[in-house]
């Protein structure tokens, strides 16, 4: 029993990450090595934690009559999405979802899924959904639950009450893989990356030994876990350099991530069009062609990643071009403010209303990587321009965004003193759950 009971986290890791796991199985067949933020010199023992306060807000997974295990997953809602499509992410098999699909016909919180909140779901390792949860607007809970063989859909008015989580941990090995044993749930892992894109390459920069720590939101009613909300405040230490960043949103609206002293974290433009990925090719004036089998210039960067990998935009642009073109296979180029533009090549499809034309925000998925053009293997390849001349963009020095006003320096203090002070209580721990 207590062998069972130690490879109990490790099914509910292996099963979580099932996605990440097919598609790292499948890059060997194009020639394509995915590390998404492995750290140099890494290793694999399990990393050592300290537990400050061991109450975990998910619980562990347990073992069912079959012998199969059950766990918590949470995802994000993406524009477009339905029932059956979240269902397929969180891991449920086709055939029962099929059922459940049916079940919730007819009950409109199933129609009104907002691009942006969470769905939360007990599924176990073989595809059977348990349990599901999702929060419509801020008091409606839609809830999906297993009896024996069929499914209870119910919808009821509740009072979800939100309380701060504080967790940490230590890289040993890449990046997701320590928010995992931190049970840093991926939308928080992901917003940290995202955060700190301007000034950590988390392609090329993460080692082991850098140390994170996040403050954020939960939802619960009662004792239930209902969604994870806004990462609140984080700190990253990479190669010894502290980072630090605290949500402040001003009275005009505007929102972002800055430094306790009132610097603004957001770059115009992010380091990189993928969060998590491994360069093949480096911006260079001589580089052999896998194809044309000459030596000529590589005027961009080339990211290895699976087909169907979300692209983003660098900054806010418009659509200068989308179509096809002779190597590149399918291109996009986006025209940013100035004289900048972006470029990206050898993409697999185009996101919905992407045309040009087509006005983009930072950070949004507009395209999706792939193997058209001259490609030798599934990649992107990513130019950064200036007049139209493509520049390296891993030496190029970005700007920053608009800058923290005068007048709310006060309101931002008041916020970021006391998460400051959090971010000092985690530091030098690995935080298993704090609430």
């Amino acid at each position: 029993m207590p062998r069972m009971q130690n490879i109990q986290p490790l099914v509910a890791y292996l099963a979580r990450h099932k996605r990440w796991l097919l598609l790292a199985a499948l890059i060997p067949l194009f020639e394509v090595v995915t590390a998404f933020g492995v750290s140099p010199g890494t290793v694999t023992q399990d990393i050592q934690q300290e537990t400050v306060v061991s109450n975990l807000t998910l619980p562990a997974p347990a073992a069912t009559e079959n012998g199969s295990f059950d766990f918590w997953r949470e995802e994000r809602i993406q524009s477009g999405d339905t029932l059956a499509s979240l269902l397929n992410r969180l891991g449920v098999n086709s055939s029962e979802s099929t059922s459940i699909v049916a079940a919730s016909h007819g009950h409109n919180a199933v129609t009104h899924f907002t691009a942006g909140h969470s769905v939360m779901a007990r599924v176990t390792s073989g595809g059977s959904l348990i349990l599901l949860r999702y929060l419509v607007g801020t008091q409606q809970l839609l809830s999906i639950e297993r009896t024996g063989d069929t499914f209870q859909v119910k919808e009821e008015t509740i009072k979800p009450e939100t309380r701060l989580t504080m967790r940490s941990g230590t890289v040993s090995h890449s990046l997701f893989g320590a928010t995992d044993a931190a049970d840093v749930p991926d939308s928080i892992a992901s917003e940290m990356a995202d955060v700190f894109s301007g000034d950590i390459d988390f392609h090329r920069d993460l080692r082991q030994g850098d140390h994170f720590s996040v403050v954020y939101e939960t939802q619960y009613d009662g004792g239930r876990v209902l969604s994870t909300g806004r990462l609140l405040a984080a700190e990253f230490v990479n190669q010894g350099k502290t980072y630090r960043a605290i949500y402040f949103k001003d009275p005009q609206g505007r929102e972002g991530y800055f430094t306790p002293d009132g610097k603004n974290l957001k770059h115009a433009f992010l380091k990189s069009p993928l969060p998590f990925t491994r360069i093949t090719s480096f911006f260079t004036s001589a580089r052999f062609h896998p194809i044309l089998n000459i030596w000529r210039a590589h005027k961009g960067v080339d990211y290895a990643a699976p087909i169907g990998t979300p692209v983003r935009a660098v900054a806010d642009a418009v659509v200068s071009f989308e179509g096809q073109q002779t190597g590149y296979g399918n291109l996009v180029v986006l025209k940013h403010q100035g004289p900048y533009s972006t470029a990206y090549g050898h993409l697999s499809a185009f996101a919905k209303g992407i045309h040009k034309g087509s006005h983009v925000q930072q950070g949004q998925v507009f395209a999706y990587t792939g193997a058209t053009g001259w490609a030798t293997g599934p990649h992107l390849h990513y130019e950064f321009r200036i007049n139209n001349a493509q520049v390296d963009p891993l030496k190029v020095n970005m700007p920053l965004a608009f800058p923290l006003e005068a007048r709310y320096r006060h309101q931002f203090a008041s916020i970021s003193t006391p998460l400051t002070a959090q971010l000092d209580q985690l530091s030098g721990h690995n935080l298993a759950s704090l609430d």
